[in-house]
């Protein structure tokens, strides 16, 4: 059978991206057989042959020739004597193929159409869903289109809608229409319109990917990545293991002279990326990960996931690191909470100082401030001082200062 209509209806479909011929035909013999099951009721039986260039579509039924009493099921067996009509040199126990010839009116071409269309739509965001949820924590390089206040919108290669949430870029990326990003995939959100693919390049995963395309060894798993933390745009710690005694770890993932990690630091628009040697033992770990700060002594609260480090007081800002970064990220890296502790000489036995940043969960970030500008940078510091004379110096009401000398002096009672 043929139909112009029909050609015209198979032709736009013809170059359907993402979807290979195998498929349309089989979404094409879909809808015919639901043609078919509205005239005949059933579908059984039936073949069919399409052909999209030239739109011809070739409907066969194949029926058993069975004695006329011995009719079970007329989809699939006929009599003889109906049989010869459709071919007269057929015979008892033969294959009877009719060639069925339907009639396409505008209507049913229209109907056919718009099913094709939403099947074949259906097929498109199916199989893009699958296509990334296979590409998750994968690294791709998409194209801006366009920008928004809250996501800006990529295209990949073949022109699929990445999103690049607000929340996933970098502080300080700046892009522009046009531009190519490089982020990796996060997640495929469903959604009724079709898949919502997320990218982003605030996932650790995706400075793990990066060091995985810049470091061999990592590629081929001579280096193994323990865990990876991040602030983005400001500072990320890596701990890295090898399996080789051979192989330095950290060497191999800096490079000579530091030509591995510093394209991936300019990708990351210029993150301070912290390489150390992963340790199972936890004092070890612990301190590797407040480098560049030199600990004097380590107690660890394994119960509560807490530990104190005791540092001399010019190492103390280096553990804490600019906005308590270093400290931060270090607590993060070895899943324990890290209590910062000056180890001063002259104290007596049992007592020691605590850094003022320590108390900024209880007090408020310009009040230290101003506790520093006049030189009390520790708890004690702050004690040995009258109340009166904090508040003159800093600046401060005397009831804030009541209330700063009973949080500090509780932390040093417990």
């Amino acid at each position: 059978m043929n139909s112009l209509e029909l050609v015209d209806s198979l032709s736009e479909f013809k170059e359907i991206k993402n979807i290979d011929r195998a498929t349309l035909m089989k979404v094409l013999e879909d809808v015919f057989r639901t043609i078919i099951r509205k005239k005949y009721t059933s579908d059984e039986g039936f073949d069919f042959v399409v052909n999209t260039d030239k739109g011809d579509i070739e409907i066969y039924r194949n029926r058993t020739i069975v004695p006329n009493d011995e009719i079970i099921n007329h989809m699939t067996q006929i009599s003889l004597s109906e049989a010869q009509l459709i071919d007269p040199d057929l015979e008892m126990g033969d294959e009877c193929i009719e060639d069925i010839n339907i009639d396409f009116s505008r209507r049913h071409i229209l109907t056919f159409r718009q099913a094709l269309i939403s099947r074949i739509a259906d097929l498109e965001r199916e199989k893009l869903t699958q296509e990334y949820n296979e590409k998750v924590n994968e690294v791709i390089t998409a194209e801006v289109y366009q920008i928004w206040r809250k996501e800006i919108l990529c295209l990949d290669d073949d022109g699929n809608e990445l999103i690049l949430p607000k929340n996933e870029q970098i502080p300080n990326d700046i892009f522009k229409k046009g531009d190519t990003v490089k982020a990796v995939v996060k997640r495929v959100d469903v959604r009724g319109a079709g898949p919502a693919i997320v990218i982003s390049r605030t996932d650790p995963k995706f400075l793990e990917k990066l060091l995985e395309n810049e470091v061999p060894e990592i590629f081929d798993g001579l280096i193994t990545i323990k865990k990876i933390v991040r602030e983005p745009g400001e500072r990320a710690k890596v701990a890295v293991e090898s399996y080789d005694e051979r192989i330095d770890p950290v060497g191999a993932c800096v490079g000579i002279k530091g030509s591995r990690i510093h394209g991936i630091v300019r990708e990351l628009k210029n993150e301070n990326i912290d390489i150390i040697n992963w340790s199972n033992n936890l004092k070890i770990l612990i301190q590797r990960a407040l480098a560049p700060a030199v600990l004097t002594t380590i107690e660890i609260d394994e119960e509560n996931k807490r530990a104190k480090v005791y540092l001399k007081p010019d190492q103390v800002s280096l553990a804490i690191g600019k906005g308590g970064l270093n400290i931060k990220l270090a607590s993060r890296l070895t899943g324990y909470h890290l209590d910062v502790f000056r180890d001063v000489p002259n104290l007596e036995e049992g007592e020691y100082d605590i850094d003022i940043d320590e108390f900024n969960d209880e007090v408020e970030q310009w009040i230290i401030d101003e506790l520093k500008r006049i030189g009390c940078d520790t708890g004690r510091s702050v004690l040995a001082l009258s109340k009166e004379e904090i508040a003159r110096r800093a600046d401060l009401e005397l009831e804030t200062v009541e209330e700063l000398i009973k949080i500090i002096q509780t932390e040093f009672n417990d």
